[in-house]
């Protein structure tokens, strides 16, 4: 953990991000020194690393040690640093969506309205009248519509399709139980299906385009992505891992509407149309493509924020009213009290909005 006072800039690494004071940026620095110790002393359960930047400037940075897991290894204790990589899980679909985006500007996928078993010509015979009307854009904003169980009961669906010989045909297979468009019902094999399809039309494996297309023009250099489906791709619905200051760049990247370093990466009206509601998502949340959206009461008023969300306490938010991007990084399988419930609400929204 890094022992410097919240008054002072988090270290200049040559990364490409800008550094400052936080109290230069609007911040009530007693309330991010109160979250610092409170992360030091352990009464924010394994946090592993918070990055808070503002206008384009990372104007806070802590790490910590604590247990956590790489892909389907066992846990173990871990010492973080700006260097560690971590693991995104579930964040790496709003990466994929970043990709669509992409995708769409290169012309290899025309429109979301693209019927996803048009690029399946292989699973012909699984072609019915409920499925065939299922469309990218369906899969972006988790109402295709099919029988799966990941955050229901029997919570089985997630680990059979990465244990299918096809799991691209294990999705595609699973019953209609609703009209694509009608209800949300999360499905990383959804996620899956978007992979594959951008694996077809751009001719590249999802780490050499995200490589290509994402993470060179972002200056990302050391990224891991696992390879946990039976064909050996890297696992669209999640699996990445990055070190933490590259995880904040691709949140800088959002609320800058698609631009880096004066370069536009990813369109702007993608951006604009992927964080913005296209579905009700679990409780409160709506949902956009692949990005959650949730709201906050801090100071009186109502702040809107659009988030990459990762099982266990994974968080990358932008607060597009407040030019703010927090991220927090942590191993909490258990819990149920997540980083946006106590980092974002208590500390960083009320220091971020102290004048």
């Amino acid at each position: 953990m890094t022992s410097e006072s919240v008054s002072d800039s988090p270290e200049d690494l040559h990364d490409g991000w800008r550094v400052g004071n936080p109290a230069w940026h609007g911040f009530d620095s007693a309330l991010l020194q109160d979250m610092r110790r409170r992360v030091a002393d352990g009464r924010l359960d394994n946090v592993h690393a918070i990055i808070v930047a503002r206008d384009g400037v990372l104007v806070y940075e802590q790490y910590a040690a604590g247990q956590d897991q790489n892909g389907l290894e066992p846990a173990k204790h871990t010492i973080f640093n700006a260097a560690t990589k971590h693991n995104g899980n579930s964040m790496t679909k709003s990466v994929i969506s970043l990709l669509v985006g992409v995708a769409l500007q290169r012309g290899w996928i025309k429109t979301l309205d693209a019927a996803v078993l048009d690029y399946f010509p292989e699973y012909a015979d699984l072609r019915t009248p409920e499925k065939s009307p299922i469309t990218l854009y369906h899969l972006l904003t988790m109402s295709d519509g099919l029988d799966w169980s990941e955050f229901k009961p029997p919570f089985d669906s997630f680990g059979k399709m990465r244990g299918a010989k096809d799991a691209y045909r294990y999705v595609l297979e699973q019953p209609a139980v609703a009209p694509p468009g009608r209800t949300y019902n999360y499905n990383s094999g959804a996620t899956e299906l978007i992979g594959a399809v951008l694996r077809k039309t751009s001719g590249k494996s999802l780490d050499a385009l995200a490589r290509d297309e994402l993470f060179e023009p972002l200056g990302i250099e050391d990224v891991e992505w696992n390879r946990q489906l039976p064909d050996g791709q890297p696992q669209a619905s999640g699996a990445l891992r990055a070190r933490p200051r590259d995880w904040a760049k691709l949140g800088q990247l959002v609320i800058n509407r698609g631009v880096w370093n004066n370069r536009q990466i990813v369109p702007s009206a993608w951006i604009a149309d992927s964080i913005k509601p296209h579905n009700n998502g679990p409780g409160l949340f709506l949902y956009g493509y692949h990005w959650w959206l949730g709201r906050s009461f801090c100071r009186g008023r109502v702040v809107e924020w659009a988030g990459a969300m990762g099982w266990g306490g994974q968080r990358l938010m932008i607060v597009p009213d407040l030019g703010l991007v927090a991220l927090a990084l942590a191993w909490l399988p258990k819990r149920m009290t997540l980083p946006e419930e106590i980092l974002l609400n208590e500390f960083i929204l009320p220091a971020a909005m102290s004048t």
